[in-house]
């Protein structure tokens, strides 16, 4: 029962993937790009983890952690690059 909600939950949040990738390309501002991949950085993740959970492989969780880590890493280092013009 639990495995066909998380499947379930799986397949939902691959449909709201395609949400967030229209409006990462459609965006009418630098910033709605930004948070939309982040949001879709985020989903990915969460995907990743509930995989991690259906397969019962416990290896999944570090590649979740380190794709957050690497999501957030760049949504801070675009923002940075959007409102200066530079990175450093």
């Amino acid at each position: 029962m639990i495995l066909n909600a998380l499947i379930i939950m799986s397949v939902f949040l691959g449909i709201l993937f395609f949400f967030c990738l229209y409006r990462a390309f459609i965006g009418p501002m630098a910033a709605d790009r930004v948070v939309s991949i982040n949001i879709i950085s985020t989903k990915v993740t969460v995907m990743i983890a509930l995989i991690s959970i259906i397969t019962q492989q416990d290896a999944f969780m570090d590649v979740a952690l380190i794709y957050a880590m690497m999501g957030f890493i760049t949504t801070i280092c675009v923002s940075k690059y959007i409102e200066k013009g530079k990175l450093f």
